[in-house]
């Protein structure tokens, strides 16, 4: 069975940070990509960041540039999350998905979510 378990949400206030963790199982960790998104109250989900399988790239949605950093551990078959700086409009549903190879448009699986609270 194919899992995705996000953890690391949690009330933070402006300015701190938060690291989020996405452990997988079911498939192959090494051969996906991993993305991170996230939906905010009201509004359309977004994708926040991702890093390919083989090559390690890493992708950035402009909103978190420079604050959030992604990266994975094969061993653990996890991806983490680190954010750093964080703003009120961060807060949301942070969801991991998981693609074969690249990252990319049209994500396989998808975790459940863990939530994110900025307080200002």
């Amino acid at each position: 069975e194919v899992q995705l378990v996000e953890s690391g949400g949690g009330l933070v206030q402006a300015g701190g940070s938060l690291r989020l963790s996405c452990a997988a199982s079911g498939f192959t960790f090494d051969d996906y990509a991993i993305g991170w998104f996230r939906q905010a109250p009201g509004k359309e989900r977004e994708g926040a960041s991702c890093i390919s399988a083989s090559t390690g790239s890493t992708y950035y949605a402009d909103s978190v540039k420079g604050r959030f950093t992604i990266s994975r551990d094969n061993a653990k078959n996890t991806v983490y999350l680190q954010m750093n700086s964080l703003k009120p409009e961060d807060t949301a549903v942070y969801y991991c998905a998981a693609t074969v190879g690249y990252c990319r448009a049209g994500m396989n699986y998808w975790g459940k979510g863990t939530l994110v609270t900025v307080s200002s």
